[in-house]
């Protein structure tokens, strides 16, 4: 029997590798003559640098950088060399590695924006967006463009505790905001917005001593005083689809879960488009920007290094299937096991776990889903659901006990 073990995280209790090790050992116990492919999912969020670097042998370095309030916080950085990488991930980073010198051998940087400036860093009283800066996940971008031989950057935008338009990770790049007095702002939080009155600076790097061996594809530069040289092509893992700006918009949206109060729902979205005008201005690019799906993942961040970086949003699920290559691995499958915090009737149709369970039942394959919580779904043929907290448990209790939990529902259940 051939089992694949495709976990996401369960938000706030396991990590995705860590449910997959103990699915496996659970069902080691059971059925030593089993053969396990272990394939823990990420979302862009907690685990997207580690579970992608590790899955193509990649190495990864930690780095003290700027945490969400100003503290300093270890943060990592996955360097995956591009050959390791499947041909089809390597197709949406549009990366061809016959153009390039292997004197330093090609590699993609992964960045996770969550161990840098993350939701997860912060105690629940610490968590005010007016207050939070993504300038640690600039840093991160910064050491991985300065290393030679780096291809592209791949940063993962899930679990932010921010809302600043990404101006912190631009400053850490080489650009700043100005108070009236021309004093710079430093870092660029939202509580300062409202005295900044222009931007200055352009993305800069110092250049390596030994010269890159990669060359860069050619992108435009814009009219104004921003040039994006010599960073390397920026591609953001994204499947949030939400605009910038307004009720569908990055604060509405996504603002309360970061501490946001509702009364100051609307100041924080008119200072966010106020902002985001002025680095529109400033890079040439038009406020239009603003309005595509995913301008506001991750609190405008994917919005502010698209119009100074000429970043590239790539649908991320789809990359990450690609990168695990799911698809070999769900066809060589007998038995799927998946599951993630809760799995409901939306789920089938959504992304992680639920779109690993609907290709796997396509390809005709029998599906178990353990989740932390069941809501009801219609039946499916071979769909097999699994809730491992027992009716009321106190949620606390059950986070605390997750790890037993699933180890328990895979023993009685496989």
């Amino acid at each position: 029997m051939h089992v694949l073990l495709a976990f996401d995280k369960f938000k706030d209790s396991l990590t995705a590798p860590h449910a997959c090790e103990l699915t496996a050992a659970a069902l080691r116990e059971r059925h030593p003559d089993w053969t396990l492919d272990l394939c823990p999912l990420a979302d862009g969020g907690e685990g997207f640098c580690e579970i992608l670097t590790r899955a193509a042998g990649g190495t990864v370095e930690t780095h003290t950088v700027t945490g969400p309030r100003g503290t300093p916080t270890l943060a990592t950085i996955g360097f995956v060399p591009v050959t390791n990488i499947p041909s089809p991930a390597r197709t949406l980073l549009s990366l061809d590695i016959g153009h390039w010198s292997l004197d330093i051998p090609p590699t993609v940087a992964v960045v996770e924006m969550a161990t840098a400036s993350g939701l997860a860093l912060l105690a629940p009283d610490q968590r005010d967006p007016w207050h939070t800066t993504t300038l640690g996940t600039g840093e991160l971008i910064r050491l991985a463009a300065a290393r030679p031989g780096v291809a592209a950057i791949l940063l993962g935008v899930g679990g932010s505790a921010t809302s600043d338009l990404g101006l912190g990770a631009l400053a850490a790049l080489g650009l700043t905001c100005h108070f009236a007095d021309d004093a710079p702002v430093s870092p660029p939080i939202p509580a300062h917005w409202p005295r900044v009155v222009h931007l200055t600076g352009c993305l800069s790097l110092p250049r390596p001593q030994t010269p890159n061996p990669v060359p860069f594809p050619s992108r435009p530069v814009s009219s104004g005083s921003f040039p994006t040289d010599p960073l390397p092509p920026i591609c953001i893992a994204c499947d949030v689809t939400n605009p910038l700006l307004g009720p569908r918009g990055a604060a509405a949206t996504y603002g309360p879960q970061k501490g946001l109060r509702p009364a100051d729902l609307a100041r924080l979205d008119h200072e966010c488009a106020r902002l985001a005008r002025l680095l529109c201005a400033h890079t040439g690019r038009p406020n239009a920007l603003m309005d595509l799906p995913g301008a506001g993942a991750a609190g405008g961040i994917s919005f502010g290094l698209m119009a100074a970086a000429d970043a590239k949003l790539l649908p991320g699920f789809d990359l990450v299937s690609a990168w695990l290559d799911l698809e070999r691995k769900l066809a060589a499958a007998d038995l799927v096991i998946t599951g993630e915090g809760s799995f409901d009737d939306t789920s089938l149709t959504g992304k992680g776990p639920g779109a690993v369970a609907a290709r796997a039942l396509a390809l005709g394959k029998p599906v178990h889903v353990f989740a932390g919580a069941v809501s009801t779904l219609t039946p499916r043929a071979h769909l097999t659901l699994h809730a491992i907290t027992p009716a009321g448990t106190p949620l606390a209790h059950a986070l605390r006990a997750a790890p037993d939990l699933l180890t328990a529902a895979i023993r009685q259940s496989l």
